[in-house]
């Protein structure tokens, strides 16, 4: 019996397999217990419609794609495990704030933050508060937020990455994701 095998030649094998590991790529999903985080919030629905404050333990997981390199690994997971561990330890234990939410003013002083809302006002101490650059504070937003810290950071943008798409929790069963592709 005959193997695919027979009239091969070593030299050629290898180039096959040569050729197909450089074109080769794959997915791998990171989302680690530790990479969350407790924070409070309201989602604003309308200029005079929002939730109570109330917090949440976020969790955070991310899948990239990625070409696999002749020692069989797409990357150094720890470079993206450290990155989204920090950004998790920032945002943990704060109330987060909107600052791009047309509903909401915000006045950060060096004593307090006040936060209007129609006619409401909420005090908070500065220490306590995260302003985000975001229009409100739900998962995806937050999955945004996260993916644009990431992909503003050079050592993540030299990463052997094509694509990321970066979930963010409030609980379970209840996610929201944002893709990002390198550029071409």
């Amino acid at each position: 019996m005959r193997s695919w095998r027979d009239g091969v030649t070593a030299r050629q094998r290898g180039s096959e397999r040569k050729a197909s590991r450089v074109s080769r790529s794959a997915s791998i999903e990171i989302g680690k217990e530790d990479m969350h985080f407790s924070a409070a919030h309201f989602t604003i629905f309308s200029a005079t419609e929002r939730e109570n404050l109330h917090g949440h333990d976020f969790f955070v997981a991310a899948t990239v794609t990625g070409p696999v390199d002749d020692g069989g690994l797409c990357f150094d997971y720890n470079a993206l495990k450290t990155r989204l561990r920090a950004l998790c330890e920032r945002l943990d234990e704060t109330v987060l704030l909107p600052a791009e939410s047309p509903h909401l003013g915000i006045d950060a002083q060096t004593d307090r933050v006040t936060v209007a809302f129609a006619d409401e006002r909420l005090a908070f101490l500065p220490r306590d508060v995260k302003i985000l650059p975001v229009r409100n504070i739900t998962v995806e937003e937050l999955s945004a937020w996260f993916v644009a810290q990431l992909t503003a950071d050079d050592g993540f943008l030299a990463l052997p990455i094509d694509s990321l798409h970066l979930r963010v929790s409030s609980g379970p069963g209840q996610w929201a994701g944002t893709t990002w592709q390198q550029a071409a």
